[in-house]
This record gives C-alpha cells, sequence and structure tokens, in this order.
C-alpha cells in the first residue's frame, strides 16, 4: 500500500492521464450532443491537459506542491473549450491545496480534490447538475469519505472517487434534460474520471496506454536527434556565487547573460545565487559574476561535443561535481519572456475566426489581431493571450465568436499585464461582426461595451454544417454525412440534400423578418454553388437586403446572420 504520492509520482501520474485521455478522446467526443465536429469535448480535454504534461516533461519540478503549481499554471494557459477551462479550475483549486507540501496522503489528496471542485463552483456563473461539476463534486465528497477511513492510503481514496464519479455519470443522463433528449452521459464528466482513472493507473504501476508516450523514463535531451548546428550556444555553463557584503541585486547580471546566451536560470537564497546559462563565452559570464560576489563553483560542457559523442554511441565526457546543483536551477520553472505590445491608442481588438475571409472582414473593420480557431480547434487561453499582449491599446475588446470559447478568453482577464481585458461574450462570429462595427473609438469603455452588447443581441444565426456521427436527438435521426442546420446553436433540421436544408432556412421566420443578411460560404463550397445559394435567398426573401461574402470557413459551408 502506497502511504503517500510524492512529487515524481504525482507529475508521472498526471503524464500518464495525460495519455489515457488521448486515447480515449473520440470516445469522449462521441457524447457531445450535437454530432458536429466543432470543439469536441474530449478533443479539447486531451489538448489542454497534453499542454500540461509537456510542461511536466520540460521541468521536471521536485515536490507535489511544485508538480501541481506547474500542472495548473500550463492547464491554464492550454485550456481549450469550456471543458479545458473547468479542467484547470479543477487542478488550480487542487494545486491551491497543496502549494506548500512535498508529499500528500489521503486526506490531503480528498482535501486537495474538494479544494478543485470549489474553485471550479465559483467560477462557473450558473452551475448546471449533469454535468463535470456534479461528477467532481460528489467524487470529492465520496474521496473526503473514504480519507476518514484511510487517511494513509491515497490509492484507495482516489479509487472511492472514482467509483462514486462512475455511478454520477450514468445518472447526468436523467440529471440534465439536453443529456436526456440525446440519451447520452456528460462528456466532462466522462474525460474527468478518465484523467483521474489514469492517475491512479499510474500510482499502481500500470503501464502507460499505448500510444501515450513513457513517462517512466528519465527526460533528458535527446542529443542524438539533434545536429549540431542545432545548438544556438556552445557551452553549458553552470556556477554558485556567494554573494558581496553590498549586493543590491542580480537584475542588471541577469539583462548581461540574456545579451550573450539563452537558457537563463537563477535561484538564489540569502548568502548566495546559482545560475545557468547557455553561451559561447563561459569565461566573460564567470569574469562578470565576481562583480557581485565570490565565484564558488562552476561547471561547463561542450553541449556540441556531447551531441556528436552521444549521435555516434560514444560515451559523453560530463562533469559531475554540480550535477545536483543543475537538477535545483532546471527544476526551477523558466521565466516566460512576454512581448507586450505599448499602448499607442485607446482600444484594441482581438478576435476568434477560422477562414481567410473571415479574418480578412475583422481586419478591415479595424481588429488588432485574428486568432485563427472556433470550429473543429478551440483557441487556448495563451493563444488568445498572445494576441491581447500584441495589441497596443490600454483597453482590448476581445470577441470569442463562439460560446465553447468565452471561457477561455475570460481567463486572460486576470492574466493581463499592463492593459484592460474585456471579453464580449459572442457566441457566433456574424455577432462579433456587428459588435465590432458599432465599437466607436472616441466613446468611453462603458457606452462602447452597451452600443456592442446590444449589437450583439440584434444578430440571429443560422449555420449548415454536417453530421460526423450517427445521432439520435430532439426527435431527429441523424446519420453520418447528413446535412445539419443549426439556428441559434439550436437544431433547425437535417436533411441529405443541401438545397432543400437551405430553402427551409430561408424561408424561416427569422429571415423573412429580417432586414440585412449576410451569407458567408465556407471553404467547401465553389463561388459558382455560393452564387446559386445567393440566388435562392434573393427569391425566397425579397424584402431584405442580401450580401454574399466568402468566408472561407472549415466545418461550416455556410454562415447565415439576419438582423
Amino acid at each position: 500500500m502506497r502511504e503517500c504520492i510524492d512529487g515524481a509520482s504525482l507529475a508521472q501520474a498526471l503524464i500518464h492521464a495525460a495519455a489515457s485521455i488521448d486515447l480515449q478522446k473520440q470516445q469522449i467526443n462521441e457524447l457531445n450532443v450535437f454530432p458536429v465536429p466543432d470543439g469536441d469535448t474530449g478533443t479539447n480535454m486531451s489538448l489542454t491537459i497534453s499542454t500540461a504534461a509537456a510542461e511536466l516533461r520540460k521541468k521536471q519540478p521536485r515536490t507535489v506542491g511544485e508538480v501541481a503549481a506547474t500542472n495548473a499554471s500550463a492547464l491554464l494557459r492550454g485550456a481549450r473549450g469550456n471543458s479545458g477551462v473547468i479542467l484547470s479550475l479543477l487542478f488550480r483549486g487542487f494545486a491551491k491545496a497543496v502549494k506548500d507540501k512535498d508529499t500528500i496522503d489521503g486526506r490531503d489528496l480528498a482535501i486537495a480534490l474538494d479544494f478543485g471542485v470549489a474553485a471550479a463552483y465559483k467560477a462557473v456563473m450558473k452551475p448546471a447538475e449533469g454535468t463535470i461539476l456534479t461528477v467532481s463534486r460528489l467524487a470529492a465528497a465520496k474521496a473526503a469519505d473514504a480519507a476518514r477511513r484511510t487517511p494513509n492510503d491515497p490509492e484507495a481514496v482516489l479509487e472511492a472517487a472514482i467509483a462514486e464519479g462512475r455511478e454520477t455519470l450514468a445518472h447526468t443522463t436523467e440529471m440534465n434534460p439536453v443529456l436526456k433528449k440525446a440519451g447520452v452521459v456528460d462528456a466532462g464528466g466522462k474525460g474527468f474520471l478518465v484523467i483521474l482513472q489514469g492517475m491512479l493507473d499510474s500510482l499502481r504501476g500500470v503501464p502507460m496506454p499505448e500510444g501515450g508516450e513513457d513517462a517512466g523514463t528519465e527526460q533528458k535531451t535527446d542529443y542524438a536527434a539533434i545536429a549540431a548546428e542545432e545548438i544556438t550556444f556552445t557551452f553549458d555553463t553552470v556556477f554558485i556565487v556567494r554573494k558581496n557584503a553590498d549586493f543590491k541585486g542580480v537584475e542588471g547580471f541577469e539583462a548581461y547573460l540574456n545579451s550573450i546566451g539563452d537558457s537563463l536560470v537563477i535561484g538564489e537564497d540569502d548568502d548566495c545565487f546559482k545560475v545557468h546559462v547557455h553561451t559561447d563565452i563561459p569565461g566573460a559570464a564567470l569574469t562578470e559574476a565576481q562583480k557581485y560576489g565570490t565565484l564558488e563553483l562552476a561547471k561547463i560542457e561542450n553541449m556540441r561535443t556531447q551531441a556528436e559523442d552521444l549521435a555516434a554511441g560514444r560515451h559523453i565526457q560530463s562533469t559531475d561535481d554540480l550535477d545536483a546543483v543543475e537538477a535545483q536551477l532546471e527544476g526551477k520553472p523558466m521565466p516566460e519572456v512576454r512581448k507586450i505590445a505599448a499602448p499607442e491608442k485607446k482600444y484594441g481588438v482581438v478576435a476568434v475566426a477560422a477562414g481567410d475571409g473571415l479574418a480578412a472582414v475583422f481586419r478591415d473593420l479595424g481588429a488588432d489581431g485574428v486568432i485563427s480557431g472556433g470550429q473543429t480547434m478551440n483557441p487556448s487561453t495563451d493563444d488568445i493571450m498572445k494576441e491581447i499582449d500584441a495589441a497596443p491599446a490600454e483597453i482590448v475588446f476581445v470577441l470569442p465568436n463562439n460560446g465553447n470559447i468565452i471561457m477561455a478568453a475570460q481567463q486572460c482577464v486576470p492574466l493581463a499585464e499592463g492593459k484592460k481585458v474585456v471579453v464580449l461574450p459572442t457566441k457566433t462570429v456574424p455577432q462579433g461582426i456587428s459588435a465590432l462595427m458599432v465599437m466607436d473609438p472616441e466613446a468611453d469603455e462603458e457606452a462602447n461595451v452597451a452600443a456592442m452588447t446590444e449589437a450583439i443581441g440584434h444578430v440571429r444565426t443560422c449555420e449548415v454544417t454536417y453530421a460526423a456521427r450517427d445521432s439520435e436527438f430532439d426527435g431527429f435521426a441523424i446519420k453520418r454525412g447528413d446535412y445539419l442546420a443549426l439556428a441559434e446553436h439550436q437544431l433547425f433540421g437535417t436533411d441529405r440534400k443541401l438545397e432543400k436544408l437551405l430553402r427551409r432556412l430561408a424561408e424561416s421566420e427569422e429571415l423573412q423578418n429580417a432586414e440585412f443578411i449576410n451569407i458567408f460560404y465556407g471553404e467547401d463550397v465553389t463561388e459558382r454553388e455560393a452564387q446559386r445559394s445567393l440566388k435562392l435567398f434573393t427569391e425566397l426573401c425579397p424584402n431584405a437586403e442580401i450580401t454574399l461574402l466568402s468566408g472561407g470557413q472549415p466545418v461550416y459551408y455556410y454562415m447565415i446572420s439576419a438582423e
């Protein structure tokens, strides 16, 4: 029986979990209510936790607290879709509970799971029953019961949580009306349990799922796969300096080292500081270091010759005296270098859109950045954050243009530095376009938010796509390959003939009463086909001003807005 989980075991468990959900993501995707290939839950959760697994492999944090913090930070920035964001919140609370711990027992694990649930519920404005929130909450409650009986058996605690979670998952069909209509269990809850099971399997020594990477192998640079010319700086340099009596900080030294090398890590305590840097002039680094204190230990290795020796199967020459120091340094998080544009104007806009035509529309209307995504591949919080950083404005409006991206965008609000982020809840591209059209560079923030929000409310969006799998939903027997029409994200109808479905849309009340109709045709629609569709809508909607534009979007043959 394992009495506690250490940092290495937790890191391996999370990496194992990432491999587990990657293997089962399509099964989870199949549980999505709509059979549309648009940011599926399994794909989003897999991509989210895979970001964290990659970070854990790279940084190799040592204690449970460090592992949990690294995991939570990577999950936040890698979060994709609502399911990915909620997953990041669950592990953010987990990290808060264990932040100062080297190891955790069963009781600590139960508390951490409960902290995760609290963090997720706090962030979700209107939590619904029969979702990942319900599954995680009842699983955490059962973990607490198990911990009272076996506080020193974290595996038993985790097993109890999974068992309760599975029982709850089976009942989500009855808890949630939407799931009941579709006859499926909650996809997010299923994904969460796959992750917990992957962690438990790792703790019990179950081999990594096929297709996943071997988390049991110590992570080292694969020099055999790196050509010598791919190594930017030759010498891996590590040294320790005991601080002078008049030591005032390492900021100046840090700037100097960044000018002569890369991969810089500086760790310090009250008496000394430790440096790891890759450079072509290690002697210069050591000489400069002596302005700040007394040089005590140093290690310099030639990475080019090491790469050549290893590639040739020869024993590589290495110093061993400072291996422990280097491991300590490289275990510390590498500082991220963020390029944040200085404000040059009051307002900036970042929009999410897939397709060159749609991106061009947003740029023509003044968007500073357009993130490719929305359909099939939801962008991560980090993807959105990079465009926010690049926008040279004091206030940046974010237009997610997809209901499954809004939560990921909202995570950027507290991450922004030097500017304010305002996320407008646009759920479709046409809503984003309408919001951007009414933004006034001279108006105050409150007036702009009010005007843009009002514009969003005036737009009605219809989308035409295809069914990625067989499904039964709300009285519709959907077959793979059927054309699907969605009106405001609700299933409007299906047909084997695209023209028949478009005709039914054109005859709908929303489009018959519209004054303006915009038709954006996708990458799989030819211009000739689009012109035929335009003719159809012109004949059937004689009172509307109709515009046809090439959106170039994937997945959706047509996006149609009515105002």
